[in-house]
């Protein structure tokens, strides 16, 4: 117990002592996690807004022309039920579907208010239950009579998931290059801290000190360096995140029918990523020192 207590009070003296470079270290790491941060925030949302419309979207719609009888609609649908990779069929008329525009739109539903006709057509929806067959039976419902246009969203789909997949690859490499830079600032903070205590080290190793009980100041440094940074860089995400809910969040909904993930949701797990990180950084940042220094 003496060693540790002599370990973690000789760790905050050596914060103190270089107390500009250690600023400077958690204003590195905590610059790193911030934008670790937006980008885990957008790649998340980005996520579930695929996952959203790949549900929402798991559909075919077969826009009507005006004068399409109700009963030639109900017979494509009869038709399409018959299909192979479809669930369910149905038909949908233009006040059906004004009524989930309104839905959709929640409290600002009343601004339709001011359309004079309603512009939106009947239509047939499609149900897909094997995605695959998808656009076999968006060419077959194209083929009906009667028909404006047919929307099949696998495009919108696909975009979706291609930008999920440049966002996961540009934060990879982003978040290795950004964890390279902090490990370097840290590492050059306790190497100060070394050159500082050199002829104390020399002393202690004289005397018969053990290579972990000189180390174990500088590693302990480390840490406290990281586990600062990630304090305040989950605090300054919070504040971020629930800001923007707070803005764009019903905005969000209404255009795509999903809410942003939870406040609490992110700032949960944000909390173990940081602080994953942040010991992580600050730990290697000391290793590396050390290993040079002090003869590891």
């Amino acid at each position: 117990m003496k060693a540790f207590a002599y370990t973690l009070k000789q760790s905050f003296l050596q914060f103190g002592r270089n107390l500009n470079m250690s600023i400077i270290s958690i204003f590195v790491i905590t610059c790193m996690m911030l934008i670790l941060s937006l980008f885990f925030i957008l790649l998340i949302n980005v996520n579930t807004a695929a996952e959203t419309i790949k549900g929402d979207y798991d559909s075919i719609e077969i826009f009507l022309l005006e004068d399409t009888s109700k009963e030639d609609a109900e017979a494509m649908a009869a038709d399409m039920k018959k299909q192979e990779g479809v669930s369910d069929a149905y038909y949908k008329t233009k006040e059906q579907a004004m009524a989930e525009f309104r839905d959709r739109w929640g409290e600002n539903g009343y601004l339709l208010d001011s359309l004079k006709d309603n512009p939106l057509p009947n239509s047939v929806v499609i149900m897909i239950s094997d995605l695959e067959k998808a656009d076999a039976l968006a060419a077959h419902a194209a083929e009906y009579e009667g028909i404006e246009d047919v929307k099949y969203y696998k495009s919108t789909v696909e975009k979706l998931l291609d930008a999920t997949k440049f966002i996961q690859i540009t934060a990879i490499v982003i978040m290795v290059f950004l964890i390279i830079i902090s490990i370097i600032v840290v590492s050059n903070t306790i190497k100060l801290t070394v050159f500082n205590r050199a002829e104390e080290i020399s002393i202690m190793k004289y005397v018969g000190a053990t290579n972990w009980f000189i180390r174990g100041p500088f590693l302990i440094e480390g840490i406290i360096i990281g586990i600062i940074s990630a304090g305040i860089s989950l605090g300054i995400t919070y504040l971020a995140y629930d800001r923007l809910v707070e803005f764009i969040g019903d905005q969000v909904y209404r255009i795509l029918s999903m809410p942003m993930v939870p406040v609490g949701f992110m700032v949960y797990n944000f909390a173990f990523i940081f602080l994953a990180l942040g010991i992580s950084i600050g730990s290697c940042g000391s290793i590396i020192s050390m290993r040079r220094f002090l003869d590891a």
